[in-house]
C-alpha cells in the first residue's frame, strides 16, 4: 500500500502479464525477457515499505516495517550498488542477463531509490508518526519542549552524551575527518567571534545511545541529534554557532576474499574485518532537506561522491532507530505476539519433557518454523544428544547464531564435546552481518574442545543441517 493520499489508502498495484505495474515500473528494460537483479530486489524492499503503509496494522508496527525497509536498503547500498559502482570504475563494458550496463543499472537505482525514499518518508511523518502522537507515543522537535523539559534534557545531556561527543573542525591544519559507515553526523558552521572567520567541523552522533531520548514526564520522545544541536555551543566555546544540520554516509561494506589470499580463511576475515572498519570506499550519502548547496558541495568533494550518490530527505534520516520505539511496551499498539506450537509427537508426557529419540523411533517428524516451535523441536533434539549417553557423535552446520550470551545450540555443542563425544561445527564465518560473531563463536567452538571447519571459499553454507550418531539397542 501506498502513504495516504486524499484520504485514502492506495493498494499496491498488480503486475500486468509484462511485468510492469500500473504506475509503469517494471524490473527489467523494455527489451529483455529478464529481470534486473538489483531492481527486482527495490521491488521486494517497495513490498515492505507497502507494509509499512498499511493503515490496517498497528503502528509500531508500522514503525517497524519503516525501520526494516531502511536497514534492507543500507545493506544494499553496502553490498549491492558498491559492486555496481566498483565495475564502473573498472570500466566493465558487459551489460547483465537484463541487458543493462553498470551505468545504467546505477542510473536506474538511483531514479527508484529517490521515489521510495520520499514515500517512506511520507509514510512516516504524515500518516504513522502523527497515528503514533494519537496512540501516546510522540516525536518531538527540541523547539517544542517546555522550558522545564528542556532543563531536565540539559542534564541528560551533560552527564550521558557530552562525555562521548568529539567534535571535529576542519581548517588547515585539520583535515577533513572520516566518517564512519551508516554514521549519522551534523555538519556544523561556525565563526569566530574575534576574526569572523567561519569554519566547517563534524560531530558524530553517537550510536551507543539512544537515538530518541525520553521526555522526563510522559512518552514523549526527541532525536537525539537535535538535543545534541541545542548544546553545540558546549562543544565549540567562544564561536558563534553559524548553522547545523544532519548528515548520514554509508560505505561499502562487501568483504571480498580472493581464493589465492585466503590460507587462513579466519585470519584473512579478521583482517577484513579490521579494513572494513575505516572502509575508504563512500557509495551514499544522505542529508537533510535544509542542507544549504554549499555544504553539500563540501561534503560530495570530500567523500569523493557525485551529485547521483546525493539523496535528500525532507525529514527524519535513519528511519531504522524507529526499532528502539517497536521495542516499546505498548501491547496496544502492536501485533498479537506469535507463539508456535509443539507438535503432538514432541508435548511433554504428563509434565515431562518428551524424549525425542523415543519419539523419532515411532516415526519422522515434520516441523515447519515458526509454526511448529523451534525451541522444543530442533533445539531440544540437541540439547538432548549433548547428555545423552548413547550419542556418539553430534555434527552441525552453523550459518547464524544469537548473541554470544545465549545461542544454546553452539552451548549444546559445547556440552557435547566437554562429555568426550565427536563434536564437529561447520561455521560458515562470511555469513553477512555475523561474520565477527561467527568467528567470536568458532574460537569459543575450538577452546571448549569441538573441531571447527569453516566453509569454501567462493561459496556460502547457507544449509542447517545436524547429524546425530547414536547407539540404538543393542547396535
Amino acid at each position: 500500500m501506498n502513504p495516504k493520499e486524499g484520504g485514502k489508502t492506495q493498494r499496491t498495484p498488480e503486475l500486468d502479464a509484462d511485468g510492469t505495474d500500473r504506475s509503469g515500473h517494471t524490473g527489467r528494460s523494455s527489451d529483455s525477457r529478464f529481470f534486473n537483479r538489483e531492481l527486482s530486489w527495490l521491488d521486494f524492499n517497495e513490498r515492505v515499505l507497502a507494509l509499512a503503509a498499511d493503515d490496517a496494522r498497528p503502528v509500531l508496527e508500522r514503525a517497524k516495517f519503516l525501520a526494516i525497509f531502511s536497514n534492507n536498503l543500507d545493506e544494499f547500498f553496502q553490498i549491492r550498488v558498491s559492486g555496481l559502482r566498483e565495475q564502473v570504475v573498472a570500466g566493465v563494458q558487459g551489460s547483465s542477463a537484463d541487458g543493462m550496463s553498470p551505468r545504467e543499472q546505477l542510473d536506474a537505482i538511483q531514479d527508484r531509490v529517490e521515489e521510495l525514499v520520499a514515500r517512506q518518508t511520507q509514510t512516516f511523518e504524515g500518516d504513522v508518526r502523527p497515528r503514533l502522537k494519537a496512540g501516546g507515543v510522540q516525536i518531538v522537535d527540541w523547539d517544542d519542549l517546555k522550558k522545564t523539559q528542556r532543563e531536565a534534557l540539559r542534564e541528560e545531556f551533560e552527564r550521558h552524551v557530552y562525555p562521548v561527543l568529539t567534535p571535529l573542525a576542519v581548517d588547515p591544519a585539520h583535515p577533513f575527518p572520516y566518517i564512519s559507515d551508516l554514521s549519522l553526523n551534523l555538519a556544523v558552521v561556525v565563526r569566530d567571534r574575534t576574526s569572523g572567520l567561519r569554519r566547517f567541523a563534524r560531530v558524530k552522533i553517537p550510536t551507543r545511545l539512544s537515538r530518541f531520548l525520553k521526555v522526563p514526564g510522559g512518552r514523549r520522545f526527541v532525536p537525539l541529534e537535535q538535543v545534541v544541536a541545542a548544546h553545540l555551543d558546549r562543544l565549540f566555546p567562544g564561536m558563534k554557532i553559524v548553522a547545523h544540520h544532519p548528515f548520514r554516509v554509508t560505505r561499502d561494506a562487501e568483504l571480498e576474499v580472493e581464493v589465492d589470499e585466503a590460507g587462513d580463511l579466519l585470519e584473512t576475515l579478521e583482517s577484513l574485518l579490521l579494513g572494513r572498519q575505516r572502509s575508504p570506499e563512500a557509495v551514499r550519502l544522505e542529508v537533510a532537506a535544509s542542507l544549504p548547496q554549499d555544504l553539500r558541495t563540501v561534503l560530495l568533494k570530500e567523500l569523493h561522491l557525485k551529485r547521483s550518490d546525493l539523496y535528500v530527505i525532507d525529514g527524519l534520516l535513519d528511519l531504522g532507530d524507529l526499532w528502539s520505539l517497536a521495542e516499546l511496551n505498548r501491547p496496544a499498539l502492536k501485533a498479537k505476539a506469535w507463539h508456535g506450537v509443539t507438535p503432538p509427537e514432541l508435548a511433554p508426557v504428563r509434565g515431562e519433557p518428551r524424549d525425542i529419540f523415543e519419539a523419532l523411533r515411532q516415526g519422522d517428524v515434520l516441523v515447519h518454523h515458526p509454526y511448529d516451535r523451534f525451541t522444543t523441536s530442533v533445539e531440544a533434539l540437541i540439547d538432548q544428544a549433548a547428555d545423552d549417553p548413547d550419542v556418539l557423535a553430534l555434527k552441525q552446520t552453523i550459518y547464524r547464531t544469537s548473541a554470544e550470551a545465549a545461542a544454546p545450540i553452539v552451548r549444546s555443542l559445547i556440552r557435547a564435546a566437554a562429555a568426550g563425544k565427536e563434536t564437529v561445527a561447520l561455521v560458515e564465518l562470511t555469513a553477512r552481518g555475523d561474520e565477527e560473531t561467527n568467528i567470536a563463536w568458532a574460537r569459543t567452538l575450538e577452546k571448549a574442545g569441538v573441531h571447527v571447519v569453516y566453509g569454501v571459499v567462493g561459496l556460502k553454507t547457507h544449509a542447517k543441517i545436524v547429524l546425530v550418531v547414536r547407539r540404538e539397542g543393542a547396535s
